[in-house]
């Protein structure tokens, strides 16, 4: 039994008020099942209300934000990070604190973090060293992975423990770190059981640990002892050949999989093939702001400091045209459903007039852009300062592993993906949040603009620019490897949980505000895939039907639907709407529905009766002008 210690909380004074309500106006809101304009309304850290300006009378004493030309977007969701990680002799500079400040800044309010066990140590003992080192820190939410690395009776039963009492449900397994954390393919298949049977995720880190150590001999005995060295040792076949066999082993055991830190090209193939060969059913996979904001020609550098600082593993790789074919990979088919089509042209500015049926409709143009390659952006932020980094100087496989990424993942996804034509804002927010709601139980708690859901919100500028740097980043260490990269995307107005935390380049956070977030087993989005409840494809279909819209979302006529994308070239905002009307694009081919509902008949307590009231709220299809409703309106 676990004797995990309670958070210490630090909250201000000024973050203490009762008066914690917040509404937020003219903004376009962007879930990553489609993007409407409308209201929110937030008390005490909870959305209590979405919908138009008609539907709601804002009473005095509330803070108005004006989001005119913004996006509202649900907080990030960083699924991989190591802060205060041990490596070796060096401890990550990014602690709790410093790691969550960071991830508030750049727009990301909720991380999960690895407790990362030495072999022979007590799975529940280090999940209790983590939570001492977190709970007191973290300025937002988060919750925990698990690592498996050793394997023992005794770890299995923990297994359990972690599952059933301490809020577990993901466990990370490596094939690389040979005599370290490395575990063999008849212990992976043993693991891969046992979580199958907990109705847990598995997740590997894929790379041939036994090829690697062969060739950091051979390189050292060679005399290549500096950075270059590190990605000489495990090249992307070594990666992909360890995707190969992991997808393989977790299919054989039924067990679903999810491939942390896909960096190749040669990577992101094998986890789309097994995708395909297993109907979509199991597989998923992530990559990393930094797979995706730059490449291993650092590792060449003449200055030391330099090289290293880009050292992670897998590592960042020299082919320049790797970071744009993972992030097609996460833009799913869009450029296959786009045939014939200019990807400049932004999906949730569908306007008419409309265009009639072709060989791809747009119901098929929606439908595909469900069958997704890679589903997640993590930052595997673990920062290392350069005395740390010069452990390795002499022998590149003593240098600790690991980059920033945490505060810089959105603008980065924004930049290379929307901006760049290869994402639109909706699968923005299902790479950046969304999807690893969904795939690891946060969901709808995390991860949408919805009633009820944790007000995690933000407010993007898409059209402002940012240029990063380590002059004005608010990671703990000296170095950031996307030093003078422009962004465009920035996010003017964070809140954590209802609380105002980044306004324009002001940050305030309280350390300790952020809360330990339990993560069920079981995840509908992957078990009712898995066990045949939903077939993938109508899962893929309801990627975002259970959002709900003031308690209730009336389904559209789907014959109604018929639409053209016509060319933007003024950016994003260029296809304007009349007052009062909305842009609605959604996969699922739902439209807006409007209600009325009056807060100043609420106490502003909060009750049970004020999300009652806003459930009960009239619903009504709005038409649009001199037509019949389309559900776009």
């Amino acid at each position: 039994m676990s004797t995990s210690p309670k958070p210490v909380k630090k909250v201000p004074i000024h973050l203490q008020s009762a008066q914690n309500r917040v509404y937020i106006k003219n903004g376009q809101i962007v879930n990553h099942d489609k993007t409407f304009m409308a209201d929110v309304y937030i008390e005490d850290g909870t959305i209590k209300f979405v919908g138009s300006a008609s539907e709601i009378v804002v009473p005095g004493g509330v803070r108005v934000i004006d989001a005119t030309g913004k996006l509202i977007i649900p907080g990030g969701i960083d699924p991989h990070t190591h802060f205060q990680l041990h490596f070796g002799n060096a401890v990550s500079v990014d602690d709790f604190y410093h790691g969550t400040k960071a991830a508030i800044a750049g727009g990301t309010t909720t991380i999960i973090d690895f407790v990362l066990p030495n072999k022979g140590e007590s799975l529940v003992e280090a999940y209790d060293k983590w939570r001492e080192w977190a709970d007191p820190k973290v300025c937002c939410d988060y919750a925990l992975h698990v690592g498996i690395t050793w394997w023992s009776n005794s770890v299995s039963q923990e297994m359990k423990i972690m599952c059933d009492e301490l809020g577990v449900n993901s466990f990370k397994m490596f094939m690389a770190y040979k005599g370290l954390y490395q575990l063999n393919d008849s212990e992976l298949l043993d693991v891969f059981e046992r979580i199958r049977a907990l109705g847990a995720i598995a997740q590997i880190h894929a790379e041939n640990g036994d090829v690697i150590a062969k060739n950091v001999s051979k390189l050292l005995a060679a005399n290549i002892t500096g950075p270059e060295g590190h990605e000489l040792s495990r090249p992307e076949e070594v990666e992909a050949e360890a995707v190969n066999r992991a997808c393989i082993l977790a299919h054989q055991m039924d067990c679903p999989l999810y491939v942390v830190h896909v960096m190749s090209k040669s990577a992101g193939d094998e986890i789309a093939r097994a995708r395909t060969r297993y109907t979509k059913r199991g597989i998923y996979g992530e990559t990393l702001a930094a797979a995706l904001g730059t490449d291993g020609s650092h590792y060449g550098h003449t200055c030391f400091q330099h090289a290293a600082a880009h050292i992670l593993s897998p590592p960042l790789r020299p082919d320049p045209t790797t970071p744009e074919s993972l992030m097609k990979l996460l833009a799913n088919s869009l450029g296959r459903a786009m045939s014939g089509i200019q990807k400049q042209y932004h999906l949730y500015c569908i306007t008419s007039p409309p265009i009639r049926e072709s060989a791809e409709t747009p119901r098929q143009l929606m439908k595909s852009l469900a069958y997704d390659d890679l589903q997640t952006t993590g930052s595997d932020n673990c920062t290392f300062n350069k005395e740390q980094k010069e452990l390795g100087k002499g022998n590149f496989a003593k240098i600790p592993n690991g980059v920033n990424g945490v505060e810089d993942r959105m603008s980065i996804v924004w930049e290379k993906g929307v901006h760049a034509g290869l994402l639109d804002p909706c699968r923005f927010v299902a790479v950046t949040s969304t999807n690893a709601a969904k795939i690891f139980n946060l969901y709808p708690q995390k991860g949408c603009i919805a009633v009820g859901s944790d007000a995690d919100v933000v407010i993007w500028n898409p059209h402002a620019t940012r240029t990063i740097s380590k002059d004005t980043h608010h990671h703990n260490c000296d170095f950031n490897i996307f030093e003078g990269m422009t962004c465009h995307g920035v996010p003017e107005l964070v809140l954590v949980r209802g609380r105002i935390c980044v306004e324009n380049d002001s940050i305030r956070v309280a350390e300790g505000f952020g809360r330990f977030l339990n993560t069920p087993v079981r995840p509908p989005y992957v078990y009712d895939v898995l066990e045949g409840k939903i077939p993938a494809e109508i899962q893929a279909e309801r990627n975002g039907a259970e959002e709900q819209l003031n308690g209730n979302m009336k389904k559209m006529n789907l014959s109604a639907l018929q639409i053209e994308i016509p060319q933007q070239e003024g950016g994003i905002f260029a296809g304007k709407v009349a007052a009062g009307e909305f842009m609605t694009i959604t996969p699922t081919q739902k439209g807006h529905v409007e209600g009325s509902r009056n807060m100043q008949e609420s106490t502003f307590s909060v009750s049970e009766e004020l999300d009652k009231s806003c459930a009960r709220s009239c619903i009504r299809v709005r038409n649009p002008p001199g037509g019949k409703s389309t559900g776009f309106w």
